[in-house]
């Protein structure tokens, strides 16, 4: 009976304790009904042709099979086909490979990326004249359809949608299972009140299994504000007992030091999931807003600052739709001077004005409890009603608050 699969073929079997190929023996018929389809067949395959002409067989079977998986390699993401279609299949409709590695400089690594990007926006990429725009966005159109959905066929697409747990069971239910991916979830409030150790225990429960089949992933970490610490990331993994190596090389970390360069960074994320499909589940900016404060200052430059934080936030939710991943940002609060004047209880507001207020999906306000305890609220989202939950910030980072 076989009991080592082959490295050289996967449905070729080495008998225990030998090193050569030996496809002797029949399995039993309760072995065979257990064994994966391809050994079933080998199996089968022998009782037909017998021992003399089974070598020869199994090579016609085993050159059959290779040519198929040759063939069905451009489909490869049957699952996520509206997600993940390389780029690279524009080549069979006419597009050079050199204008593809233009395409992939810029972080647009996807047909449905070419799709979210105007027209306008492709010219100013170097080398790429109108004609030649033209030409790739009529190629992407013949390989996705640009036409609607009915809503049950959304519905069956949203299906692929998960939730990264918070650490806290409370906090989770208010956000209807956890952070959602293809969309952007905020969470705002003054210092103190939990942002960034909520940004560390989701580094380390994206990782985890979770409900509805989640796998759990890789994480990328953008510090705009050097709060980030890895050895945060050893206490929460503690918690969750994980070795904390593993945690660490799952999460990739860059310090983003201007407005500028932390645009500059989403055309890494987008190359790097594109690169590992379906193996990075998380996006996390801490903050979202700090960089941009220092880099425009005062009512002159207030036009140009949220022009270039709509470019990013666009960028960021075509990320996140793209490659089917949670984007989680943190935000920053200021004083309204005119909050006294219509007498609001809190006079403090998220910044980002309405350009940030729109561009998020869900939106969550942060505030301080008694201790170490703090109270989440839903401010904004399409889906889940205005609500509150308790939780606590504990040495194992987010979890449920003990009455």
């Amino acid at each position: 009976m076989c009991s080592v699969v082959s490295d050289f073929h996967p449905f070729i079997c080495f008998p225990a304790g030998s090193g050569d190929w030996n496809p002797s023996g029949v399995p039993t018929h309760q072995q065979q009904e257990n064994a994966p389809l391809s050994r079933r067949i080998f199996s089968y395959l022998k009782l037909l042709v017998g021992s003399d002409q089974y070598f020869t067989a199994c090579s016609f079977v085993m050159k059959a099979m290779e040519d198929q998986v040759v063939q069905e390699e451009p489909g490869y993401q049957d699952d996520e086909e509206s997600f993940f279609q390389d780029i690279d299949l524009l080549q069979k409709h006419g597009i050079n490979v050199a204008d593809i590695k233009k395409l992939k400089a810029v972080g647009i690594c996807t047909i449905k990326g070419i799709q979210m990007t105007t027209r306008r926006a492709l010219c100013n990429v170097k080398g790429l004249s109108e004609a030649k725009v033209d030409k790739i966005k009529e190629a992407a159109n013949k390989l996705v359809e640009p036409g609607f959905l009915t809503a049950f066929e959304y519905s069956e697409k949203r299906k692929m949608v998960f939730h990264i747990s918070t650490g806290s069971q409370e906090f989770d239910k208010l956000l209807g299972g956890g952070i959602e991916s293809m969309a952007i979830t905020e969470a705002f409030g003054e210092f103190r009140t939990g942002k960034t150790q909520l940004s560390h225990t989701l580094c380390v429960t994206a990782q985890l299994p979770g409900p509805n089949g989640y796998t759990g992933g890789k994480i990328i970490f953008i510090d705009t504000e050097n709060t980030f610490r890895p050895d945060r990331l050893r206490d929460i993994a503690d918690r969750f007992n994980v070795d904390h190596e593993a945690v660490l090389d799952n999460v990739l970390y860059a310090r983003a030091y201007t407005s500028e360069h932390q645009m500059e960074l989403l055309d890494y994320v987008a190359a790097k999931f594109h690169e590992e499909a379906g193996i990075f589940k998380l996006l996390i900016i801490d903050s979202i807003m700090a960089l941009f404060r220092v880099d425009f200052s005062g009512r002159g430059e207030l036009a140009e600052r949220q022009q270039k934080l709509a470019q990013m936030l666009s960028r960021l939710q075509k990320i996140s739709e793209e490659y089917n991943v949670a984007v989680f940002v943190t935000n920053q609060m200021t004083a309204d001077p005119g909050a006294t004047m219509t007498f609001q209880a809190d006079p403090k507001k998220p910044i980002g004005g309405h350009i940030l207020a729109h561009a998020s999906t869900t939106r969550i306000s942060l505030r301080k409890g008694r201790g170490e305890l703090r109270i989440a609220k839903i401010y904004d989202s399409p889906e889940m009603p205005e609500n509150e939950a308790t939780f606590a910030i504990t040495a194992g980072g987010i979890g449920d608050a003990k009455e």
